[in-house]
C-alpha cells in the first residue's frame, strides 16, 4: 500500500484541498474485503491520545472490483482551518492519510502518510512553520 502527497514538502494550508493518490499492489483483489480511506489528526504525548476522522470512505468488494484496485486512486479532500500541526514537548498534533485494508480471512493492513497542517495563507507568503517548542519553519 502506499500514498503519494500531491506536494513534496507534505504542508498544506487550513482551508485548502489535500491532493494525494493511493494504490494497493501485490495483493489479490479477491483476497480483500474491504479498504477504508482517511484523513485525520491524532495527539501524541502527555495524557490521554485524541483521533479525530475529518474525511473518510470505504470500498467494499464490489467497489474495489469497479474501482480497478490495480490503478492510483485518487483523493481530494477540502482540509479544515484546524487544528494545525503542533510539535511541543509534552504533545504533539499530527496530520496523516490513512489507508486500511481489510482481507476476507480477517486480516488488517494499515499505511499512513504524514503531512503538516499550516495556517492559510503561510505558504503563498513563505511564513510556514509547525508551532511548538522551538518554532520549526519549514521551507
Amino acid at each position: 500500500m502506499s500514498v503519494c502527497l500531491c506536494r513534496e514538502d507534505g504542508m498544506y494550508e487550513g482551508g485548502k484541498t489535500l491532493e494525494a493518490r493511493w494504490r494497493i499492489s501485490r495483493v489479490d483483489l479477491d483476497a480483500l474485503a474491504a479498504v477504508e480511506v482517511s484523513v485525520l489528526w491524532y495527539t501524541e504525548g502527555k495524557g490521554d491520545t485524541d483521533m479525530q476522522v475529518h474525511y473518510f470512505t470505504r470500498f467494499e468488494k464490489d467497489d474495489l472490483h469497479r474501482c480497478g484496485l490495480a490503478d492510483e486512486q485518487s483523493l481530494n479532500c477540502l482540509l479544515p482551518a484546524t487544528p494545525l500541526s503542533y510539535h511541543g514537548r509534552l504533545i504533539r498534533v499530527k496530520w496523516a492519510v490513512r489507508i486500511r485494508a481489510f482481507t476476507v480471512d480477517g486480516r488488517k493492513f494499515m499505511t499512513e502518510q504524514p503531512f503538516y497542517m499550516v495556517a492559510p495563507g503561510s505558504i503563498s507568503n513563505g511564513t510556514q512553520s509547525v508551532v511548538g517548542e522551538q518554532r520549526r519553519r519549514l521551507s
